[in-house]
């Protein structure tokens, strides 16, 4: 992590950097977790705004979620898993399942009414990829 902003949410919110060997431990022993991949703060400037987001959002849900920061060795390899294309992304589990993900970066109000969908639904596969945006509509 590069941002001051971003190492924040470990030092003054303490939230967990999940490596391969946290991980499990993390999604498997709280029941509803959000997981938030940062990528490269300069490459993705959203990732500050969603750094200074995500506290409030854990907040306004009072108790119901919990945060970590994925660490970066694992984050390609998990965006694989929860199909999700771009960055920053917030991942919602339940007990380890899909919930849903919210991508980039929106109004506060988007972020609240996206986030109670999310956590009123059931856990799901993860959507699969659509190819036209990854490819960019050549496949």
């Amino acid at each position: 992590m590069t941002s001051p902003l971003l190492e924040q949410l470990q030092t003054r919110h303490g939230y967990p950097l999940l490596d391969a060997d946290s991980y499990d431990h993390f999604v498997y022993g709280n029941d509803n977790v959000v997981l938030f991949f940062c990528n490269d703060s300069v490459q993705f400037p959203e990732s500050s705004d969603v750094a200074v987001i995500l506290p409030e959002l854990v907040k306004a849900f009072s108790g119901r979620l919990q945060a970590a920061v994925i660490a970066k060795p694992i984050e390609r390899e998990l965006q694989a898993r929860f199909r999700f294309i771009g960055w920053p992304s917030l991942v919602f589990l339940r007990n380890g399942e899909y919930l849903g993900v919210i991508t980039g970066i929106r109004n506060w109000h988007e972020f609240m009414q996206e986030t109670a969908g999310i956590l009123a639904s059931e856990p799901s596969q993860p959507p699969g990829f659509d190819l036209d945006k990854v490819c960019g509509g050549a496949h």
